[in-house]
């Protein structure tokens, strides 16, 4: 049997740009799990909760599903691609309407064993 050195993880059309994923992403990248977890719980940005759930998942898979060390697990790859964008409208003065773009992202993780 193929020896499986990495464990995944990924949530879509989540509510956050992005643009701000990323600069919470940055933080963890190549990090370990343990050391990723805290950080993320001391960060004050929008994007820190979801990619602590993402993270807390990926790490869970590997150990549950492949039999990994939580202890030497660290994020080997981490990326948000940019998901749908929603179209909306907000009225304005005059009985005008502005347009407005509601972003949202697909977030990636992959981990692995050192």
């Amino acid at each position: 049997m193929e020896n499986v050195i990495e464990a995944r993880a990924s949530v879509r059309s989540v509510g956050v740009t992005p643009r701000k994923a990323r600069l919470v992403i940055d933080l963890v990248r190549g990090k370990s799990v343990e050391e990723a977890e805290a950080i993320l719980k001391n960060v004050n940005k929008a994007a820190c909760p979801i990619v602590l759930k993402l993270v807390h998942s990926a790490a869970s898979n590997a150990v549950n599903n492949h039999g990994m060390n939580k202890d030497k697990l660290y994020i080997k790859e981490i990326y948000a691609d940019e998901g749908i964008k929603m179209k909306r409208y907000m009225p304005r003065a005059k009985g005008r309407a502005s347009g407005l773009v509601r972003r949202t992202s697909h977030i990636n993780v992959v981990v692995a064993e050192r």
